[in-house]
């Protein structure tokens, strides 16, 4: 079901996960509303897969377990989490997730990102945005920028990143 662009019924679990193969990780759904505060989407990882460890310093991030099970691990401290969890995520909290055997559905909301801007900082003009040399780390998704050097899926949206160079 495409999203709408008046409040309402967004999608249909049942039918984002049902024609797609249990072992297919990656975003299955993300909210695509123009002008809106919240960013939302959801994402399948495979049985067994894992998101690395990495920090998100900006945004609280709700989750929010729809199939599946697996653990979570936030500052060090490991849970268990299963269809049904519903996770906070701190900003600042150093975080890692791991899919188990039936791999792992989630729900993710948070703040919506501001767009990157063009600042002048006295005469110079600078742009916002990363470095050219970290395009592998860029997700093709959503645009979020992997902090870890050799990630391989987005934190956000569970997208496969490009393969460097």
């Amino acid at each position: 079901m495409a999203s709408p662009s008046r409040p309402g019924v967004l999608a249909r679990l049942a039918e984002l996960t049902g024609d797609v193969p249990a072992e297919q990780g990656g975003a299955l759904w993300r909210l695509a509303i123009d002008r809106r505060q919240l960013d939302a989407n959801v994402v399948r990882l495979p049985a067994g897969s894992r998101v690395a460890e990495h920090v998100e310093p900006d945004l609280d991030v709700l989750l929010y377990v729809t199939e599946g099970d697996g653990h979570l691990e936030v500052d060090g401290v490991r849970q268990e989490i299963a269809a049904g969890s519903v996770v906070w995520l701190p900003r600042g909290a150093r975080r890692a997730l791991d899919a188990g055997p039936e791999g792992l559905v989630q729900l993710s909301v948070h703040r919506r990102r501001p767009g990157l801007a063009i600042k002048r900082t006295g005469t110079q003009r600078q742009e916002g945005g990363e470095a050219a040399c970290i395009l592998d780390r860029v997700c093709p998704a959503c645009g979020r920028v992997a902090t870890e050097s050799d990630a391989r899926f987005c934190v956000r949206c569970g997208e496969e990143l490009p393969n460097p160079g």
